[in-house]
C-alpha cells in the first residue's frame, strides 16, 4: 500500500471546513449512482466543481435534477457541475477528462441485482476500469484519488482467530469458497489499485472507502441494487426469510466520508470502512413491520437448508447462500477517528429507505 501522508492534495487545507483558496475540481466517475450522486452533492455543496462521468447524455439530466433540490445554491450551477461520457471498458475520453482535475473520486463500477453466468462480466469491467481512471489520472498529473470500494473486499474470508470484528486490515480472498462474482470484482479492484499506486505510481494518495450495505434517502428513483433489499421486503412476495444479515450505512454517511477524506490528515494511503450495525434480515423486517402493519412482510426464517436447495434453480437467491449464518460485524473506529465520522443508527436509515419507497409509491 502506499504510505500514509499527512495532508490532503493541491494545497487543501486539512480539517472539513470549506476550501482555502480557488475551487478545486474533483471528476466523480459513474456520477449517476446511487451513492454518487450523494458524492456530486456533498462536493457541490462543499464548495468543490465536480466533473461527473457518464456512459450516455441522458444522464447528465438526471444528476442535475437530483442533486439540484438539495443544493445550498444553485447559482452558476452549470460552471459547477459537468460532464464527461465515459466508459469502463473503453480507453476513449480518459485522459482529455482528467485535463483540469485535481481530485479523481472513482465510484463507478458495476452492481448487479444477481450474479451472471461467467463471472468476468463482473471482474472485467470493476478491474480494468478502475486501473484505466488510475492510469489516466496519473497521466495527467492528477496525484490524489479517493477510490469507492466495498466491505466486500473485507468480509469474504475466514475470521481471524480471537477477533470480534472485521477491520481494514483483513482483505477477502478470491479463493474462498463463499466468494460471489461481485465480491471477488470489489476485491480485485481495489487490490488493483493499490498494486498500482505501489508500483507504478508511488507519490499517488489513494484511499479506499468501504462501506457495507447502503441503505437511506435517494435523491432520486434511480437507487440501483442496495435498495432492491428494502423493496422487497414491502413488496411482501417472500414466504419466509433467508437466515443472512449485514452491517448497514447511511448514503449520506458513505458520501461524507468520500469528501472528507479529500483532505482529513492520514487518510492517504488507508482504507477506510463505513459501517454502523449488523442487522439480520429478521430484524429489518421486523423494523419494516412496525413501520407498515398492513403489509405482508415476512416474518418467518427460512431453514439454511431450504434456501441452499431454491438457489439451485434461482440466480437472485444463489449471492446470498454464502452469507448463511455469517455475523460479520465490522470495525469503524478509523472512520470515526480519521474522518470525524458520527454514523446514523442503521434502523433510521432504513426507515429512510422504506419512507421513500412508499411515498414515491414505489411498490404496490
Amino acid at each position: 500500500m502506499a504510505s500514509t501522508v499527512s495532508a490532503g492534495a493541491g494545497g487543501m487545507a486539512s480539517g472539513f471546513g470549506s476550501i482555502s483558496e480557488a475551487p478545486e475540481t474533483v471528476l466523480v466517475t459513474g456520477a449517476s449512482g446511487f451513492i454518487a450522486k450523494h458524492v456530486v452533492l456533498e462536493l457541490l455543496n462543499a464548495g468543490y466543481r465536480v466533473v461527473g462521468s457518464v456512459r450516455s447524455e441522458s444522464r447528465r439530466d438526471e444528476v442535475r435534477d437530483a442533486v439540484r433540490p438539495r443544493l445550498s445554491s444553485t447559482d452558476d450551477l452549470d460552471q459547477r457541475l459537468g460532464f464527461v461520457n465515459l466508459d469502463l471498458d473503453k480507453d476513449d475520453g480518459w485522459l482529455d477528462a482528467m485535463s483540469g482535475v485535481d481530485v479523481l473520486m472513482h465510484t463507478a463500477s458495476p452492481l448487479p441485482m444477481g450474479q451472471p453466468r461467467d463471472e468476468n462480466e463482473l471482474i472485467r469491467p470493476a478491474v480494468d476500469g478502475t486501473l484505466r481512471a488510475l492510469r489516466a489520472a496519473f497521466a495527467a498529473g492528477v496525484r490524489r484519488v479517493v477510490l469507492t470500494s466495498s466491505s466486500a473486499a473485507v468480509t469474504n474470508r475466514a475470521p481471524a482467530t480471537g477477533k470480534q470484528r472485521f477491520d481494514e486490515s483483513d482483505w477477502s480472498d478470491p479463493t474462498w469458497p463463499g466468494m460471489t462474482p461481485y465480491t471477488k470484482s470489489k476485491t480485485l479492484a481495489e487490490r488493483a489499485a493499490w498494486d498500482f499506486v505501489a508500483n507504478e505510481a508511488p507519490d499517488m494518495e489513494l484511499t479506499a472507502i468501504n462501506p457495507c450495505l447502503v441503505l437511506g434517502r435517494p435523491l432520486d428513483d434511480h437507487y440501483g441494487t442496495s435498495l432492491k433489499v428494502v423493496e422487497r421486503l414491502l413488496r411482501g412476495r417472500d414466504p419466509m426469510l433467508p437466515r443472512v444479515g449485514l452491517p448497514v450505512v447511511d448514503v449520506e454517511d458513505v458520501a461524507r466520508m468520500h469528501v472528507r477524506a479529500i483532505v482529513a490528515a492520514g487518510a492517504a494511503g488507508k482504507r477506510i470502512i463505513g459501517a454502523t450495525e449488523f442487522m439480520w434480515l429478521s430484524e429489518v423486517a421486523a423494523i419494516l413491520k412496525a413501520e407498515y402493519p398492513g403489509r405482508r412482510i415476512p416474518s418467518r426464517t427460512a431453514p439454511d437448508l431450504l434456501i441452499r436447495m431454491v438457489a439451485l434453480f434461482d440466480r437472485s437467491i444463489r449471492s446470498i447462500v454464502p452469507l448463511l449464518g455469517r455475523h460479520q460485524e465490522l470495525d469503524n473506529g478509523r472512520a470515526r477517528e480519521l474522518l470525524d465520522m458520527e454514523f446514523t443508527p442503521a434502523a433510521e436509515s432504513l426507515r429512510a429507505t422504506a419512507r421513500y419507497i412508499m411515498d414515491r409509491g414505489l411498490v404496490l
